[in-house]
């Protein structure tokens, strides 16, 4: 007995491995998400090393300015007179870093100075020095003020120059909160700070 077996020309499915991947678009998109990412992590830390710069700049005023009231304290006659003339103390002056003060005489350092005016003059100047070293372009204004602010509690320049009070007026020049340079040549911008220095009568 014989058996025939029929050939059938049925040809197979091949068998691929099924491989999953990235397409180019995909990676595109990972690629500007990151950068994004990376961007606003850049620019928040710009804004912090700004931010702590400024409180810097604060810290180092408010120094300057104890240092100072200290010096008119110890040299207290003369750091209450109102006049320009007689309390060297008095300033207004508005500074760059190529800016140099000149030293008064005599040098209270390899001189005596007997006086309290001598040596006023030179606190100031070793003063102004460490001003324009420690701060950038700083305007500053010392003055006998009874109204050192608006009558809507802003800051201001100007002083009646009178009373019995010393105070500090000082701005340098610093970035805004909306990034922008407000600059103490700018006439526009007000004190950052306001301090009283002195108080009292010389009598």
């Amino acid at each position: 007995m014989s058996l025939s077996l029929a050939s059938t020309d049925r040809q197979l499915p091949v068998s691929h491995d099924h491989q999953d991947g990235f397409t180019l678009v995909e990676v595109l998109v990972a690629i500007v998400i990151l950068s994004i990412g990376v961007l606003g992590a850049v620019g928040m830390q710009a804004a912090a090393m700004q931010s702590n710069k400024e409180v810097r700049y604060q810290a180092i005023a408010g120094a300057l300015a104890r240092e100072l009231a200290e010096k008119m304290r110890g040299n207290h006659a003369v750091g209450v007179k109102i006049s320009a003339a007689e309390n060297p103390y008095l300033l207004n002056a508005t500074f760059t870093s190529a800016d140099t003060v000149s030293a008064p005489t005599p040098n209270c350092f390899t001189d005596a100075c007997p006086t309290g005016l001598q040596i006023a003059a030179w606190d100031i100047y070793e003063w102004q020095l460490r001003l324009i070293d420690a701060l950038p372009s700083p305007r500053v204004r010392i003055c006998m003020d009874k109204e050192p602010f608006t009558t809507t509690g802003e800051p201001k320049w100007a002083c009646t120059d009178t009373g019995d009070v010393a105070i500090l007026k000082l701005s340098w020049n610093r970035a805004n909160a909306q990034g922008t340079t407000e600059f103490t040549s700018n006439a526009a911008t007000p004190p950052l700070i306001v301090l009283p220095l002195t108080a009292g009568s010389s009598e």
